[in-house]
């Protein structure tokens, strides 16, 4: 079984709690699809599973091996709008024997997307239109399950972050991205560090590693003239949920996601989230009811004086967020969505 790397460490675990033989690549490490036919030669690899319609599908076009896709989001949101990006998506969707969309809104507009390219194919070629997205693309939200270093010494994380202050006074803010643009990790920086000034006990901390090696060198730059601002790398993810459990609130500002891993593991952890209003948060975080929802920088600094300044909203937020990652979010149903999904892939011909 081929993987790309950008899939989650559970979902791997999935796969080889069923006994496959699992090889985790990163769909950047390959310039083309030849490199990707060598390797599944070389390895012997007998299916594929990728995140990501166009990054990670692409890849896996015309090798005659069995794949599955998992959208990531931005291949619905962002790539879908550009023109060739569109057309090789919808051929990839055709060669899969299944796609896996983390919401229902996902799926209806992935849907939307390629039967329209299906129509318009159909009447040039003057062919029977086939709905093939339809019956191939399955909704399973991510599985969550946090693991915090039991053994994580706070101060010294503070220390290392260069927040010089007692943790009894402190309200950090975590940022969990990787650094890259549709993460778009600078959005409060400038209103965040303003709010810092007045309130130093506040502080914004982002952390993740430097996926797009120039935009990282534009963050570091922006972090360093701002105040109240911290940038911190990649961490194992038990010392990050240590990090997610000892904050005060988890922070999305991305232009889109497909579902946040974070958002997740911080209402598991019992952390109130602030995410930005874009559908993929939206699909996840009821506003002032298992999270608050900002539209603007703003209304960002707004709501999270709010937070520190009401605790009963914060017990409030905080309860149902953990009530709702039990109802929808169970690890155990999204592994065996998969575990049932990928015998699919077994065989030369689709189930």
């Amino acid at each position: 079984m081929l993987t790309a790397r950008c899939l989650s460490d559970d979902t791997l675990a999935h796969l080889e709690a069923a006994g496959h033989v699992c090889i985790l690549k990163d769909a950047f490490d390959f310039e083309s699809p030849s490199e990707i036919a060598n390797l599944i030669l070389a390895e012997n690899c007998e299916a594929a599973l990728a995140l990501h319609l166009y990054r990670g599908g692409r890849l896996l076009q015309g090798h005659r091996i069995p794949f599955g896709i998992i959208f990531g989001g931005t291949d619905v949101n962002e790539d879908a709008n550009q023109g060739e990006k569109n057309i090789v998506m919808g051929r990839v969707l055709e060669e899969a024997r299944f796609a896996v969309a983390f919401t229902e809104s996902m799926k209806e507009m992935a849907q939307a997307q390629w039967k329209a390219r299906q129509i318009s194919l159909a009447v040039t070629r003057a062919v029977p239109v086939q709905p093939h997205a339809k019956d191939k693309i399955y909704v399973q939200s991510q599985g969550i399950a946090t693991t915090p270093n039991a053994a994580f010494n706070w101060n010294t994380f503070l220390q290392r972050s260069e927040i010089n202050q007692s943790a009894d006074n402190l309200h950090i803010f975590l940022l969990i991205c990787g650094l890259r643009q549709v993460k778009d990790p600078l959005y409060l920086v400038d209103a965040f560090s303003e709010w810092h000034q007045e309130e130093p006990s506040v502080y914004l901390v982002i952390a993740g590693p430097e996926v797009d090696p120039v935009f990282t060198r534009e963050v570091k730059a922006k972090v360093r003239r701002a105040a109240g601002v911290r940038l911190i790398g990649e961490m194992p993810q038990e010392d990050l949920h240590a990090v997610v459990k000892n904050c005060f609130a988890v922070v999305n500002s991305s232009v889109s996601e497909g579902m946040s891993a974070a958002i997740l593991e911080a209402m598991d952890l019992e952390v109130p989230v602030l995410a930005r209003n874009i559908p993929g948060n939206a699909a996840v975080v009821k506003h002032e009811v298992t999270g608050l929802l900002f539209s603007n920088p703003q209304e960002f600094v707004h709501l999270a004086k709010r937070l520190v300044s009401d605790p009963a909203l914060e017990k409030e937020i905080v309860g149902n967020g953990r009530e709702y990652v039990r109802m929808y979010h169970s690890w155990q149903v999204e592994r065996d969505t998969y575990q049932q999904l990928i015998s699919k892939l077994e065989g030369n011909t689709e189930d």
